[in-house]
C-alpha cells in the first residue's frame, strides 16, 4: 500500500485538475493488486470527503456495435464544451475472453475531443465484467468530478439486457438505435428500452424518411412502458453526427432532463444508486472470500464434479456449497 502522504498528494493532484494525476489515480483504482486495492480505498475516501455538492452530470450511453456512439460522442461532447462544460468520457472497450486484451481504440474515433483542453477520455477494459460498464466504473466516476469534469460520459461496450446495470451508475441514460423496420425493432431487448431515459436514432442523413418512422415506432412503443424515472417521459429524437443535424434536439434533451426543478429527483436517484453499488460489492467480495478459501474452494470443485457427471443436481449442489461456507464462517468466528 502506498503512505498516506502520496495518497494525499495524489489527491491533491487529482482535485487541482491534474490529468496526469487522474490518469494516475485510474489506474491505481483499476488495479487488483491487493496493496493497490487499499490505495485506491483511501484515495476515494478522501476525495469524497472533499467533494462539495456540485450539479454535476452523469450520463450513459449505449448502442449497438456499428450505431455510431463514438462518432455521435464527439459531436456531443464538442458541443456540451462549446456550452461551457468540461467533460470527461469513459468508454468500455471489450475483452478478449482468450486473451482478455482490449483493443481501447476509442481515442483514435474521437480525434477532435482527445485533443481538447476540456475533454478527458480514458478507455477502459471490460474484462469478464457484464453490464456493458467494468467493475471500477463509478469509482472512476468519482475521480473525474473530484478533478472538476462537470460531466462525465460512460460509453457502455454494447446494447443487450445486461447493459440496463449500465443505467445504475448514471442520471441519463440514452439509447442509441439505427434507422430499422419494424420487425428489426422487434430484436431489441425490452429490458434496455425500459430503463432508457431518451432514444436517439443515428445516422438520420442516410434517410431521413426511414430514421422519422423509426423514430415514430419507437415513441409508440416507450408510450406502452412504465417510465424510466418519476416525472419523466422518455423523448425520441433523430439525429446525424457527421452533418450536425439534429444535434439541437440532443442538446435539448439533456438540458431538460438537468433543470434544476429535477435536482431533487436526480440526487435521490443517486441515493439509491449508492445502496446498489454497495449491495453489488459486497455480493462480489463475500464471493472472492469464499473462492479464496482453499477448503470452500476445493468443495465447490468437488460438487462441480458431481454436476458434469450427472450424480447431483445444480440445485443440491448449491446448497452442499451453502453449508460448506456456513460451516467454515462459524469456524473462522
Amino acid at each position: 500500500m502506498a503512505t498516506t502522504s502520496l495518497v494525499e498528494q495524489l489527491a491533491d493532484e487529482v482535485s487541482s485538475g491534474s490529468r496526469r494525476a487522474v490518469s494516475q489515480a485510474l489506474s491505481l483504482i483499476e488495479s487488483t493488486k491487493p496493496q493497490d486495492v487499499d490505495s485506491a480505498d483511501a484515495l476515494l475516501d478522501i476525495l469524497l470527503l472533499r467533494q462539495a455538492p456540485t450539479n454535476t452530470r452523469r450520463i450513459g450511453i449505449t448502442g449497438a456495435p456499428g450505431v455510431g456512439k463514438s462518432t455521435m460522442l464527439e459531436r456531443f461532447g464538442l458541443e456540451l464544451i462549446n456550452s461551457g462544460h468540461r467533460v470527461a468520457i469513459l468508454p468500455v472497450d471489450p475483452s478478449s475472453k482468450k486473451t482478455g486484451g482490449s483493443i481501447l481504440g476509442d481515442k483514435v474515433r474521437m480525434p477532435q475531443l482527445s485533443l481538447h483542453n476540456e475533454a478527458f477520455i480514458r478507455p477502459s477494459p471490460s474484462k469478464a465484467t457484464m453490464g456493458g460498464t467494468t467493475a471500477t466504473t463509478s469509482d472512476a466516476i468519482v475521480v473525474c468530478e473530484a478533478a472538476g469534469f462537470d460531466t462525465v460520459i460512460v460509453e457502455t461496450v454494447g446494447v443487450g439486457q445486461s447493459e440496463t446495470e449500465a443505467a445504475d451508475m448514471v442520471d441519463l441514460f440514452m439509447l442509441l438505435v439505427m434507422p430499422q423496420s419494424g420487425d428489426d425493432m422487434q430484436g431489441m431487448k425490452r429490458g434496455i428500452m425500459e430503463v432508457a431515459d431518451a432514444i436517439v436514432i443515428t445516422k438520420s442523413d442516410l434517410s431521413l424518411e426511414a430514421a422519422r418512422r423509426t423514430q415514430a415506432m419507437y415513441t409508440s412503443a416507450v408510450r406502452l412502458m412504465q417510465p424510466s424515472k418519476p416525472q419523466w417521459e422518455t423523448p425520441v429524437v433523430h439525429a446525424s453526427a457527421t452533418v450536425d443535424d439534429g444535434l439541437h434536439d440532443v442538446m435539448s434533451l439533456v438540458e431538460k432532463f438537468f433543470v434544476s426543478e429535477r435536482a431533487a429527483a436526480i440526487n435521490n436517484v443517486r441515493k439509491e444508486q449508492r445502496i446498489a453499488w454497495f449491495d453489488d460489492l459486497v455480493r462480489r467480495a463475500v464471493v472472492s472470500a469464499v473462492r479464496n478459501n482453499p477448503t470452500v474452494d476445493q468443495f465447490i470443485a468437488e460438487q462441480i464434479d458431481l454436476v458434469a457427471s450427472g450424480r447431483v443436481t445444480p440445485s443440491t449442489a448449491v446448497q452442499r456449497c451453502m453449508r460448506s461456507v456456513s460451516i467454515t464462517v462459524k469456524e473462522q468466528l
